[in-house]
């Protein structure tokens, strides 16, 4: 039987492994950790050079399972991410092809690059876990995860993603430059080989599902989910915001304050697990008003003023 024990055992492992390779992003481990946790798919979004594709291929190692890289391209068509099927003569017969999302671990590197002909091809995927090649239904790999990596700063020759597409997204992860201490330790460690080339598996990436059925024995009060229903409400009735939060998105909080609690070693969720993953859960499902965006008013900043302004309501 899983224990919350093992989850943090688990945890430990790969944050201990991933360091290695990835130094002073404690925060984006824990943040990538939880998405494991709960059987979602992240965004990494930060400029070009802070580690995005290092980190999710020091994670794929760490749990010692499959891993494919999609370089995204204009030119990249969805039968080069899905597969296509091929006539075998010695058979007689179609044979399929597998692509690269038949893995555990899928990098979408640079998506935005894709078109969204490309892009709509992970929709099933992400949503169901499954995909449809010449009208047959197949199963992916369990687990499955989607590591999509984009560039926030260039914007020539891309394809925004639509907000159908952001919202499958369980959490948008920034990894941001590091401090110059940090920069420090990150020379000493590359002064010989890249680390990365000695990163080994920790832990069983076969257990994650046992693990993600565990965190829904983490304890939500009746006072934390009104709470997290009021924030969400909030966000699809605020005056700088064109939409708000999905239902989608409020169950991807709740289960995300869940998994966190759970990293804790705790049994219950508390109102500071809500405020501190509420930016990486929402900040990329909300759309801003344009005049708003022209005043310097960001999805973080307004998410930040609803979470300070909804008070938890503790009841008499």
């Amino acid at each position: 039987m899983t224990t919350f024990c093992d989850i943090v055992a688990f945890a430990e492992n790969v944050r201990a492994n991933v360091a290695q390779v990835i130094v002073g992003k404690e925060t984006a481990i824990d943040l990538l950790l939880v998405t494991l946790l709960c059987g979602g798919h992240a965004l990494l979004e930060d400029v070009p050079g802070v580690g995005k594709t290092m980190l999710a291929r020091a994670l794929a190692l760490s749990l010692g399972l499959d891993f494919r890289r999609l370089q995204c391209t204009p030119d990249l068509l969805p039968n080069d991410v899905l597969g296509v099927s091929i006539y075998r003569q010695g058979r007689d017969a179609f044979v399929l092809q597998p692509g690269p999302i038949f893995t555990h671990i899928l990098l979408a590197d640079e998506i935005n690059r894709a078109t969204p002909r490309t892009q709509s091809a992970l929709l099933e995927a992400m949503g169901e876990g499954q995909v449809t090649i010449d009208g047959e239904t197949r199963q992916l790999h369990q687990p499955f995860l989607v590591l999509a990596t984009q560039n926030p700063v260039e914007f020539e020759g891309t394809f925004p993603l639509p907000e159908a597409q952001l919202d499958r997204f369980f959490m948008q992860i920034v990894l941001g430059y590091p401090t110059p201490e940090e920069e420090a330790r990150m020379l000493q460690v590359l002064e010989g080989a890249h680390p990365i080339g000695s990163v080994g598996q920790v832990v069983d990436g076969g257990t994650l599902p046992r693990l993600q059925q565990a965190i829904w024995k983490v304890h939500v009060e009746t006072s934390v989910r009104e709470y997290l229903i009021r924030l969400a409400n909030a966000t699809r009735q605020h005056p700088e915001l064109t939409l708000g939060v999905s239902p989608r998105a409020t169950l991807a909080l709740f289960r995300a304050a869940q998994a966190y609690a759970a990293l804790a070693d705790r049994e219950y969720v508390i109102p500071d697990d809500v405020k501190t993953l509420a930016s990486p859960v929402w900040r990329h499902r909300l759309s801003v008003r344009p005049e708003s965006m022209l005043r310097g008013h960001t999805a973080d900043a307004i998410l930040q003023n609803v979470l300070s302004e909804t008070l938890l309501d503790l009841g008499d």
